[in-house]
């Protein structure tokens, strides 16, 4: 039970910020705004609570375990309203989107950090937190190449700024384009990084759009796997040039393997096999929105401004440009095969 209690302060502090965000998004909608969603307005609320003061060590636990299992959770509650054959053609769609943006981060991105020369490490963590999914991608790929600690808060701190920006100028870009819900969900899920940025900037713009954008994510993150391995080859290869005594480094697929996605997989399966009724789908899918903007209310609560103002210029840089250049390329794939500005699910003979 004391185990338990630990994680009440923080997890509650989070739910406030939800709860808070939901009013706001409610009087927004009311007045006929509809600019910033609830997973936006809890981010900034969370931003500005750490900038006035940090939670202290009561609620780490709690605030940590928001972020990171309850987004997870929510995700797969997600999986229930949710048909099975709907998340395999997702897949299906966005590898092809996918192999250009992973090509533009890890050939373009290679490139772009020997400009700015910067250490080959910071470069990888980067492109791979821009390419693959924030901070999950950097978290996994640190350890296998013997990333430090100032690698590491180079790597968050560049793909996080930016998707902070994402977050906010996406919906408003889309609709701009005249984007159709598949088509801003696609762009969303291939280009924006985190899986929580994905999540805030796709159902900022409409509900279809954030379940869409979610599934493309969930595909995406799946590149973790390879990657994880090519770069354990890569650092592997360095060592053995730089020491004839090198030692392999072991990579476990148990331990990097995104697990919650068998779990949204699993949902979407029993729902499409009418396992799941409508009435507690619907319920189901309210319980992962409101722990979608709970957890992006406990991210905002960790993020420290004045940390990220001192991780340095040229990862900020390299950030910029390999962001920029993926949400280019992203989103001209989708153009050139008609699935932007107004294409659908129903061009490839799938019903959304």
């Amino acid at each position: 039970m004391k185990e338990i209690n630990k994680y009440i302060p923080g997890i509650t502090l989070a739910m406030c910020i939800a709860l808070a965000a939901r009013l706001l998004e409610n009087l927004e909608n009311a007045a006929g705004l509809h600019l910033i969603s609830a997973s936006v307005l809890a981010l900034f609320i969370g931003m500005a609570i750490n900038a006035i003061r940090t939670p202290g060590e009561a609620m780490t636990p709690g605030v940590r375990f928001t972020s990171k299992k309850l987004l997870k959770f929510a995700i797969i509650l997600l999986g229930a309203s949710l048909n099975i054959a709907t998340v395999i053609t997702v897949g299906r769609i966005s590898l092809v989107v996918m192999v250009f943006t992973l090509a533009t981060c890890f050939g373009l991105g290679s490139l772009i950090g020997k400009a700015l020369d910067l250490n080959w490490k910071t470069s990888s963590l980067i492109n791979a937190g821009t390419g693959i999914c924030g901070g999950s991608a950097i978290a996994a790929i640190a350890p296998v190449i013997e990333a430090d600690n100032m690698d590491i808060a180079y790597g968050m701190s560049a793909t996080f700024i930016f998707d902070m920006i994402m977050i906010v100028v996406f919906p408003l870009l889309g609709r701009a384009m005249g984007l159709s819900d598949a088509a801003f969900g696609l762009w969303t899920g291939t280009a924006v990084n985190d899986t929580s940025s994905v999540v805030a900037a796709g159902y900022a713009f409409s509900e279809a759009a954030g379940d869409f954008a979610t599934m493309v994510k969930l595909t995406r993150t799946l590149s973790i796997i390879p990657a994880v391995l090519v770069f354990a080859a890569v650092n592997l290869r360095l060592k053995k040039k730089a020491s004839l005594d090198a030692q392999a480094e072991k990579v476990s697929i148990q331990s990097i393997f995104p697990w919650f996605i068998l779990g949204f997989l699993a949902m979407s399966a029993l729902t499409s096999l009418g396992l799941i009724p409508t009435s507690l789908s619907g319920l189901m899918k309210d319980a992962s929105k409101f722990l979608m903007v709970s957890a992006l209310g406990a991210i905002g609560l960790s993020t420290d401004f004045r940390q990220l103002a001192r991780s340095g210029v040229r990862p900020m840089i390299h950030g910029f440009i390999i962001s920029l250049l993926v949400v280019l390329v992203a989103i001209g794939v989708e153009y050139f095969m008609g699935i932007a500005p107004s294409g659908s699910l129903e061009a490839y003979n799938v019903l959304y």
